[in-house]
Protein backbone atom coordinates (compact mmCIF):
# COMPACT_ATOMS: atom_id res chain seq x y z
CA UNK A 1 0.00 0.00 0.00
CA UNK A 2 1.60 3.05 -1.37
CA UNK A 3 1.33 6.45 0.54
CA UNK A 4 3.60 8.83 -1.69
CA UNK A 5 4.58 12.43 -1.23
CA UNK A 6 1.98 13.68 -3.58
CA UNK A 7 -0.94 11.73 -1.77
CA UNK A 8 0.64 13.34 1.45
CA UNK A 9 0.67 17.06 0.03
CA UNK A 10 -3.40 16.32 -1.07
CA UNK A 11 -3.67 15.81 2.71
CA UNK A 12 -2.26 18.35 4.04
CA UNK A 13 -4.45 20.32 1.21
CA UNK A 14 -7.28 18.65 2.50
CA UNK A 15 -6.69 19.97 6.09
CA UNK A 16 -6.08 23.08 5.43
CA UNK A 17 -9.85 23.11 3.83
CA UNK A 18 -10.74 21.44 6.83
CA UNK A 19 -9.46 23.87 8.91
CA UNK A 20 -10.93 27.04 7.04
CA UNK A 21 -14.60 25.41 7.41
CA UNK A 22 -14.04 25.64 11.36
CA UNK A 23 -12.18 22.18 12.48
CA UNK A 24 -9.88 23.08 15.09
CA UNK A 25 -9.32 20.05 16.88
CA UNK A 26 -5.17 19.07 16.85
CA UNK A 27 -6.04 15.35 17.47
CA UNK A 28 -8.61 15.25 14.72
CA UNK A 29 -7.02 16.82 12.39
CA UNK A 30 -3.54 15.03 13.15
CA UNK A 31 -5.38 11.70 12.67
CA UNK A 32 -6.84 12.89 9.14
CA UNK A 33 -2.93 13.48 8.39
CA UNK A 34 -2.12 10.27 9.45
CA UNK A 35 -4.29 8.57 8.02
CA UNK A 36 -4.27 7.74 3.73
CA UNK A 37 -7.89 8.12 2.68
CA UNK A 38 -6.95 6.35 -0.84
CA UNK A 39 -6.74 3.54 0.81
CA UNK A 40 -10.05 3.20 1.36
CA UNK A 41 -11.12 4.12 -2.15
CA UNK A 42 -11.26 1.67 -5.01
CA UNK A 43 -7.91 2.36 -7.00
CA UNK A 44 -9.69 3.17 -9.74
CA UNK A 45 -10.89 6.02 -8.19
CA UNK A 46 -8.22 7.34 -5.79
CA UNK A 47 -8.08 10.85 -7.77
CA UNK A 48 -11.01 11.57 -5.61
CA UNK A 49 -9.78 10.34 -2.61
CA UNK A 50 -8.92 13.75 -1.02
CA UNK A 51 -11.54 16.16 -2.36
CA UNK A 52 -13.49 16.99 0.77
CA UNK A 53 -17.03 14.84 -0.38
CA UNK A 54 -18.31 11.53 0.00
CA UNK A 55 -18.11 8.57 -2.34
CA UNK A 56 -19.73 5.74 -3.16
CA UNK A 57 -18.83 2.07 -1.89
CA UNK A 58 -20.00 -1.38 -1.88
CA UNK A 59 -23.87 -2.28 -0.69
CA UNK A 60 -25.29 1.66 -1.85
CA UNK A 61 -23.24 2.90 1.06
CA UNK A 62 -20.79 5.88 0.73
CA UNK A 63 -17.33 6.76 2.62
CA UNK A 64 -18.20 10.12 4.74
CA UNK A 65 -17.14 13.33 3.40
CA UNK A 66 -13.58 14.34 5.37
CA UNK A 67 -15.03 17.29 6.92
CA UNK A 68 -17.80 15.15 8.24
CA UNK A 69 -15.51 12.41 9.71
CA UNK A 70 -13.57 15.14 11.20
CA UNK A 71 -16.85 17.11 12.55
CA UNK A 72 -18.18 14.01 14.09
CA UNK A 73 -15.00 12.82 15.66
CA UNK A 74 -14.18 16.29 16.83
CA UNK A 75 -17.64 16.12 18.57
CA UNK A 76 -16.62 12.81 20.84
CA UNK A 77 -13.62 14.30 22.69
CA UNK A 78 -11.64 11.13 22.07
CA UNK A 79 -9.34 11.03 25.28
CA UNK A 80 -6.28 8.15 24.62
CA UNK A 81 -7.56 4.98 25.39
CA UNK A 82 -11.35 5.67 25.36
CA UNK A 83 -13.28 2.37 24.20
CA UNK A 84 -15.35 3.49 21.05
CA UNK A 85 -18.21 1.58 19.42
CA UNK A 86 -19.11 2.62 15.95
CA UNK A 87 -22.14 1.72 14.00
CA UNK A 88 -21.53 1.36 10.71
CA UNK A 89 -18.13 0.06 9.66
CA UNK A 90 -18.52 0.70 6.19
CA UNK A 91 -15.02 1.62 4.04
CA UNK A 92 -12.99 1.59 7.61
CA UNK A 93 -11.83 5.11 7.58
CA UNK A 94 -13.90 6.58 10.21
CA UNK A 95 -13.02 3.56 12.51
CA UNK A 96 -9.10 4.62 11.67
CA UNK A 97 -9.01 7.84 11.99
CA UNK A 98 -10.78 7.29 15.92
CA UNK A 99 -7.85 4.87 15.83
CA UNK A 100 -5.47 7.20 15.07
CA UNK A 101 -7.08 9.50 17.75
CA UNK A 102 -5.51 7.13 20.28
CA UNK A 103 -9.17 5.35 20.83
CA UNK A 104 -9.69 1.52 21.27
CA UNK A 105 -12.16 0.85 18.34
CA UNK A 106 -15.26 -1.91 18.29
CA UNK A 107 -17.14 -1.37 14.99
CA UNK A 108 -20.02 -3.20 13.44
CA UNK A 109 -21.08 -3.46 9.96
CA UNK A 110 -24.48 -5.02 8.47
CA UNK A 111 -23.64 -5.89 5.20
CA UNK A 112 -21.90 -9.15 4.98
CA UNK A 113 -19.36 -8.14 1.64
CA UNK A 114 -18.43 -4.90 3.11
CA UNK A 115 -17.96 -6.72 6.58
CA UNK A 116 -15.24 -9.08 4.91
CA UNK A 117 -13.74 -6.44 2.70
CA UNK A 118 -12.76 -3.56 5.59
CA UNK A 119 -11.82 -6.29 7.92
CA UNK A 120 -9.22 -7.99 5.12
CA UNK A 121 -8.41 -4.09 5.10
CA UNK A 122 -7.62 -2.65 8.33
CA UNK A 123 -5.73 -5.91 8.87
CA UNK A 124 -3.45 -5.29 5.84
CA UNK A 125 -2.58 -1.96 6.74
CA UNK A 126 -1.78 -2.74 10.43
CA UNK A 127 -4.94 -1.20 12.36
CA UNK A 128 -6.37 -3.57 15.15
CA UNK A 129 -9.53 -2.26 14.83
CA UNK A 130 -11.93 -4.56 16.40
CA UNK A 131 -15.06 -6.04 13.83
CA UNK A 132 -18.73 -7.49 14.23
CA UNK A 133 -20.84 -8.36 11.42
CA UNK A 134 -24.45 -7.65 12.75
CA UNK A 135 -27.31 -4.99 13.13
CA UNK A 136 -25.49 -1.98 15.06
CA UNK A 137 -28.76 -0.63 16.40
CA UNK A 138 -28.96 -3.37 19.08
CA UNK A 139 -25.09 -2.57 19.98
CA UNK A 140 -22.67 -5.06 21.35
CA UNK A 141 -23.76 -5.81 24.82
CA UNK A 142 -21.31 -8.31 25.24
CA UNK A 143 -18.28 -5.75 24.81
CA UNK A 144 -19.93 -2.83 26.89
CA UNK A 145 -19.51 -0.45 28.80
CA UNK A 146 -17.50 2.14 26.09
CA UNK A 147 -16.64 5.39 26.37
CA UNK A 148 -18.41 6.62 23.13
CA UNK A 149 -20.32 5.80 20.69
CA UNK A 150 -20.40 7.04 17.39
CA UNK A 151 -23.30 6.38 14.94
CA UNK A 152 -22.19 6.79 11.19
CA UNK A 153 -25.78 7.05 9.72
CA UNK A 154 -29.00 8.91 10.09
CA UNK A 155 -31.67 7.56 12.49
CA UNK A 156 -35.09 7.80 13.14
CA UNK A 157 -34.61 7.33 17.29
CA UNK A 158 -31.74 7.00 19.48
CA UNK A 159 -31.18 3.28 19.87
CA UNK A 160 -32.18 2.72 24.01
CA UNK A 161 -29.81 -0.30 23.47
CA UNK A 162 -26.61 2.52 22.71
CA UNK A 163 -27.56 4.31 25.24
CA UNK A 164 -27.68 1.56 27.50
CA UNK A 165 -24.08 0.18 26.62
CA UNK A 166 -22.51 4.02 27.36
CA UNK A 167 -20.72 4.72 30.38
CA UNK A 168 -21.79 6.77 33.12
CA UNK A 169 -20.44 9.91 31.63
CA UNK A 170 -20.12 8.55 28.18
CA UNK A 171 -20.73 10.39 25.06
CA UNK A 172 -23.03 8.93 21.98
CA UNK A 173 -23.32 10.85 18.48
CA UNK A 174 -25.24 10.34 16.36
CA UNK A 175 -27.43 11.71 13.42
CA UNK A 176 -30.92 12.40 13.79
CA UNK A 177 -34.15 13.07 11.61
CA UNK A 178 -37.31 12.54 10.49
CA UNK A 179 -37.47 11.48 7.23
CA UNK A 180 -33.71 9.17 5.31
CA UNK A 181 -33.08 13.24 3.65
CA UNK A 182 -31.78 15.36 6.57
CA UNK A 183 -30.73 14.31 9.91
CA UNK A 184 -29.31 17.14 12.45
CA UNK A 185 -26.12 16.00 14.55
CA UNK A 186 -27.00 15.53 18.53
CA UNK A 187 -24.75 14.43 21.00
CA UNK A 188 -26.13 12.80 24.28
CA UNK A 189 -24.01 12.83 27.17
CA UNK A 190 -25.11 10.31 29.93
CA UNK A 191 -25.42 11.83 33.30
CA UNK A 192 -26.71 8.74 34.90
CA UNK A 193 -28.56 5.95 33.97
CA UNK A 194 -31.73 7.68 33.90
CA UNK A 195 -30.75 10.90 33.04
CA UNK A 196 -29.47 12.42 29.98
CA UNK A 197 -27.76 15.64 28.40
CA UNK A 198 -29.02 16.40 24.53
CA UNK A 199 -27.10 18.92 22.62
CA UNK A 200 -27.64 20.17 18.80
CA UNK A 201 -25.62 21.15 16.09
CA UNK A 202 -25.47 21.03 12.15
CA UNK A 203 -27.61 19.66 9.56
CA UNK A 204 -25.71 16.85 7.71
CA UNK A 205 -27.47 14.27 5.17
CA UNK A 206 -26.45 10.30 5.97
CA UNK A 207 -27.50 7.13 4.34
CA UNK A 208 -30.44 5.52 6.63
CA UNK A 209 -29.31 3.84 9.93
CA UNK A 210 -31.28 0.34 9.53
CA UNK A 211 -32.17 -2.66 11.82
CA UNK A 212 -34.49 -3.36 14.83
CA UNK A 213 -34.34 0.46 16.55
CA UNK A 214 -33.74 2.17 13.36
CA UNK A 215 -35.26 2.75 9.88
CA UNK A 216 -36.90 -0.39 8.36
CA UNK A 217 -35.19 -2.16 5.45
CA UNK A 218 -36.79 -1.66 2.22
Amino acid sequence: MQDTIKHQGLRNRLIEEIKNKGISDSIVLYAIQKIPRHWFIDNDFEHFAYQDRPFAIANEQTISQPYTVAYQSSLLHIQKGDKVLEIGTGSGYQAAILFAMGAQVYSIERHEELYTKTKNLLKKIGIPVQTFLGDGTIGLANEAPFDKILVTAGANQVPKALFNQLKIGGMLVIPLGKTIDTQEMIRVTKISNDNFKTEKFDTFKFVPLIGKNGWPEK
